[in-house]
C-alpha cells in the first residue's frame, strides 16, 4: 500500500473528513475559555486547546473502533471501516490512539499543574468511552462528561482553579451531548437491538423525541444559570434564544424518527454550539 493510500485510511480511522465531532468538542472547551478568561483569554491557550481537541478527538475515534470492531462488521455503515474490514491491524490503531494522546498531552505540558492532574480523568474518559456502550443503559451520559472535560481544562489553565460555574457549564453539555447523541442513536438504533448495545434512543424507547427535547431545555436552563453566575448579559440570553430556536427546529426533524432526518439534526448541532458560543464572544466584546 502506497504512503497516500496508507495516510487516507489514517483521515477516514480518525474522522478528520468528518469533523462534526471536533466542532461538537470545540464549541463547549470555547464556551469554557471563554468564560473563565473573562472574554479576554490567553491566545495561546486557546491555540492549544484547539489544537488539542483535535487531537483528542481523532484518538478517541480510533480507540471506538478499536472497542467496536467485532460490532461495527454487522452494520452497513460501518463495515468498511479500516479497523473492522482488515486494512488496518487493531495494534497499529492503538499505536495510532497512543501517538495522538501522546501528542495532545505534549502540547499542555507548559500549562500548569492543575490542568495536567486533569488531563488524567480526561484521558480515561475519552478512552473508555467506547466500552460503555456495552453495559451503560444510557452512554451518552458518559459522552457528554467526556466530551465536556475541556471546561474545567479550559478554567484550571487560566485561573489555576475550577469554580462551580465550570462544573455547571459540564452539567449543561452533558444534556446537550444526551440530546444530539440520542439523536445520531435514532439512526442506528435498529442495528443497535439487533447487535445487542446500549443507546439511550433504546432506553427512551417511544419517548425518545421528548427526551432529547427535554434535555435541550435542561441544556438551556443550565446555561441561563451560567450566564446568570458570570454576570453575562442581554447578548449572551438573546443568543440562548437563538439555540433555543434552533432546539425546536430539530424537533421538526426528528418527530418522524426517520433516519436522514435524524442524522440531519445531529449534525445541525454544531449552529446549537456555535450560537452559544457567539452569544458568550459578542457580550463581553460589547461590555470592552
Amino acid at each position: 500500500m502506497s504512503l497516500p493510500e496508507r495516510l487516507a485510511l489514517y483521515v477516514r480511522l480518525t474522522r478528520l473528513n468528518r469533523p462534526i465531532g471536533i466542532l461538537l468538542l470545540l464549541w463547549p472547551t470555547l464556551w469554557g475559555i471563554w468564560i473563565a478568561g473573562n472574554g479576554r483569554p490567553v491566545w495561546h491557550i486557546v491555540a492549544i486547546f484547539a489544537l488539542g481537541t483535535v487531537l483528542m478527538r481523532s484518538a478517541g475515534c480510533v480507540i471506538n473502533d478499536f472497542a467496536d470492531r467485532d460490532f461495527d462488521k454487522h452494520v452497513k455503515r460501518t463495515r468498511d471501516r479500516p479497523v473492522t474490514s482488515g486494512q488496518i491491524a487493531p495494534q497499529e490503531a492503538l499505536w495510532l490512539a497512543a501517538g495522538l494522546a501522546l501528542a495532545a498531552f505534549l502540547l499542555i505540558l507548559p500549562l500548569n499543574a492543575l490542568t495536567l492532574l486533569l488531563s488524567v480523568p480526561a484521558l480515561f474518559l475519552a478512552a473508555s468511552y467506547p466500552f460503555t456502550k456495552r453495559f451503560l443503559a444510557i452512554p451518552q451520559a458518559y459522552l457528554g462528561i467526556a466530551f465536556g472535560f475541556g471546561i474545567p481544562m479550559a478554567f484550571a489553565s487560566q485561573l489555576s482553579a475550577v469554580p462551580a460555574v465550570a462544573w455547571l457549564l459540564l452539567l449543561a453539555n452533558l444534556f446537550w451531548c444526551i440530546a444530539y447523541d440520542t439523536e445520531y442513536a435514532m439512526v442506528d438504533r435498529d442495528d443497535d437491538i439487533r447487535i445487542g448495545i446500549h443507546s439511550s434512543a433504546l432506553l427512551f424507547g417511544r419517548h425518545d423525541v421528548a427526551a432529547v427535547m427535554a434535555c435541550y431545555a435542561f441544556a438551556l436552563a443550565l446555561l441561563a444559570a451560567v450566564g446568570q453566575a458570570a454576570g453575562l448579559g442581554w447578548m449572551f440570553y438573546a443568543g440562548l434564544l437563538a439555540a433555543a430556536g434552533i432546539a425546536a427546529y430539530h424537533y421538526t426533524l426528528i418527530r418522524e424518527r426517520q433516519r436522514e432526518t435524524c442524522f440531519k439534526a445531529f449534525l445541525h448541532n454544531n449552529w446549537f454550539g456555535a450560537t452559544v458560543f457567539a452569544g458568550i464572544a459578542l457580550d463581553y466584546l460589547l461590555r470592552a
